[in-house]
């Protein structure tokens, strides 16, 4: 039997925000709407760079959402969804160090 590993605003954070700032070129979020905000900018960078963005379009706006929520289950969904999308990001980040 395999663990799922919980997804939370946290381990959002700590699994992409240094990629995602990277890319935004600024300091790692420490709050999901400081990294909605980066990832937004991310995703423009990301466009310039010709990669797509929808899949991290869509991360965004459930990131915001659940940060909205004040519902834990519709926050945990939201979460869940924002890290489904989110899962290549590391592959994006480390494509664009090699452009740029």
């Amino acid at each position: 039997m395999t663990a799922t590993k919980t997804i939370t605003a946290e381990s959002i954070l700590a699994d992409y925000a240094d990629d995602i700032a990277f890319v935004a070129e600024e300091q790692p979020a420490t709050t999901v709407s400081g990294f909605v905000d980066q990832l937004r900018t991310a995703i423009r960078n990301f466009g310039l760079a010709r990669f797509d963005t929808e899949e991290l379009e869509d991360a965004a706006t459930y990131l915001n959402d659940a940060d909205g929520s004040t519902d834990e289950n519709e926050r945990t969904v939201l979460l869940n969804r924002a890290a489904e999308y989110l899962k290549y990001v590391d592959d994006m980040a480390d494509e664009y160090r090699l452009m740029v």
